[in-house]
């Protein structure tokens, strides 16, 4: 039993403890915060006592890992408490002082602040499946991969899954009524040791029109990854995405080998990812393709592999014990860089946001995305990638202090060494991208330690057709000596696009943003999308109605 907080988005375990649990037996557990004072009771009997100054208020989840369990008759209870003696046995039941137990909005996040948690952007008219009551059968609160499976069949009547706590999607791990569609086998892990147990799927939702899944708590998915093609008017709300990245040997670095991405969204009209949270992953974070249109994603947080040390340090751990087996790590350790080096070398994440999968796709025309209010941390590419289309891109941090810095690790020397064996191993440090006359703005928000921010051309910079068109509004832009706050056009701007020929900025098939938005001083975003009620999964405690809303 663990015993964990989560702050941020990340997970940190107070206590753990090995306990004897039984199955189909009914056990009665209680969880009780007194000051910094934390007791954990099962029937009863005290199992963990710990400390913790730093928790005075937040939500309390009970989860589940690997194991299916049922949770019922579950209260809680704030300060205003009666303890309530049994005068037969004389055993204590604390009880509410209110009949209403049901979920309320805190303070800190009231209806009228709520507001700027609203759905804008590019996917602004979308519902999702709308706000529906819990007793509904188009609505279906998921314990696991099966009962996520059967709520998202092709021809689901469903509308809202409310995904109750962290679930394993791996193909091992899931049980056999689950290994049917939508669920299916992805690529086959080659080097996680982890992963190599659990295995990987994907779930495929398809021909969808109003769909919400959404986590109360910010419940975890893990080992796999979800592909949304053909399907209208989907959100996604308040998850966190983890452990589907390994070392890659297969494609020398490139990570060419397993297309693991955590959403691929194909041939889609409106979907709104919100307050999630992504780990690192093998490709691409979010991906959207084949015309996708109509795509918001706000208020999340992108961290790299150091976000999950345990699942970082299994891969680390399996390629040192056995170098033999792994030739680009033996060859990088023959350098001179230690485990613990090349573990932070590799941590930040590759891939982020391509939109438009397909070197000048027809369909790329259509593309729509809106980024804001987003967290990027140690992302080394793609924020986002765009090849035709329009993306407009406010509020966003992008956080790359630590990744440059980790540059350092890796001198001229020792880059050529390895290239010169075809090896792929170091640090890219690329901003937002516009391609094939793609038009990307970006607004009021702050890229730091990045070394290209603004790109124009990712192929030929000699071929017009290849470049696109990007522009920098009010953005602060700080690299090594560089301290800026600006705009791309300036004279002599740092955020001037590079390397192509530099197009002048227009939208593409509309003259100017079919919507409203307020924008942040970039100044303060940093500090406001990493704190209370901030971007990332798990940072608002809403009510289930307020979750299933798209306005407020």
């Amino acid at each position: 039993m663990n015993l964990e907080k989560k702050v941020n988005g990340k997970s940190t375990t107070i206590e753990k403890i090995s306990t004897s649990i039984k199955a189909d037996k009914l056990y009665n557990v209680k969880l009780k915060l007194k000051g910094s004072t934390i007791k954990v009771y099962i029937d009863d009997e005290i199992i963990i006592e710990s400390e913790d100054t730093s928790l005075t208020k937040g939500a309390v989840a009970l989860l589940s890992s690997k194991v299916n369990v049922s949770y019922d008759n579950v209260v809680v209870t704030g300060s205003s408490y009666s303890n309530n003696v049994d005068s037969e046995n004389g055993s204590t039941t604390d009880e509410p002082t209110t009949d209403n137990n049901e979920s309320i909005d805190t303070p800190s996040t009231s209806v009228t602040e709520l507001s700027s948690y609203s759905l804008t952007g590019f996917g602004g008219e979308n519902e999702g499946g709308g706000v529906i009551d819990e007793s509904s059968p188009y609505y279906k609160k998921v314990t696991n991969a099966t009962e996520l499976g059967q709520a998202l069949k092709k021809k689901s009547t469903v509308k809202v899954i409310e995904i109750a706590n962290d679930i394993d999607l791996g193909w091992n791990v899931i049980p056999d009524e689950a290994k049917v569609a939508p669920f299916k086998e992805n690529a086959e892990a080659l080097t996680h040791p982890i992963l190599k147990e659990t295995g990987v799927s994907e779930i495929v939702v398809d021909g969808f029109d109003g769909l919400t899944i959404y986590s109360k708590n910010g419940a975890k998915l893990t080992h796999g990854g979800i592909t949304i093609k053909r399907s209208k008017n989907v959100v996604i709300r308040n998850i966190e995405f983890d452990e589907l990245w390994e070392w890659d040997e297969a494609t020398k670095g490139n990570y060419d080998e397993n297309d693991w991405d955590y959403l691929t969204l194909e041939q889609c009209t409106n979907v709104w990812i919100d307050h999630c949270t992504f780990g690192k992953a093998y490709d691409g974070v979010v991906d959207s393709k084949k015309g996708t249109t109509g795509v918001t994603i706000s208020w999340s947080k992108f961290l790299s592999g150091d976000s999950n040390p345990e699942f970082m340090e299994a891969m680390f751990d399996e390629l040192e014990a056995n170098k033999s087996e792994y030739p680009m790590y033996a060859a990088i350790r023959e350098q001179g860089l230690t485990k613990d080096e090349i573990m932070k070398v590799a941590s930040p994440q590759k891939k982020t946001h391509l939109i438009g999968a397909t070197e000048m796709a027809e369909d790329n025309e259509d593309l729509e995305l809106t980024l804001h209010h987003n967290y990027y941390k140690d992302s080394q590419d793609r924020m986002p990638r765009l090849r035709g289309g329009n993306a407009h891109v406010y509020n966003i941090v992008m956080d790359s202090e630590n990744a440059n810095n980790l540059k350092k690790l890796i001198p001229s020397k020792i880059s050529s060494a390895l290239k010169s064996k075809g090896y792929k191993f170091g640090i890219t440090s690329n901003g937002a991208i516009s391609t094939e006359n793609g038009a990307v703005l970006l607004e009021k928000s702050a890229i730091l330690g990045v070394a290209s921010p603004i790109r124009n051309n990712q192929k030929d910079a000699s071929d017009s057709d290849y470049t696109g068109k990007i522009e920098a509004i009010d953005t602060i832009y700080e690299y090594g000596d560089i301290s800026f706050r600006g705009d791309s056009t300036e004279k002599d701007s740092p955020l001037s696009p590079e390397p192509a020929e530099v197009k002048e900025f227009s939208w593409n098939n509309m003259s100017s943003l079919p919507y409203e938005y307020k924008m942040d001083d970039p100044s303060t975003l940093k500090e406001k999308l990493t704190g209370e009620n901030g971007a990332g999964a798990g940072q608002l405690n809403l009510s289930n109605e307020n979750w299933m809303k798209t306005k407020y």
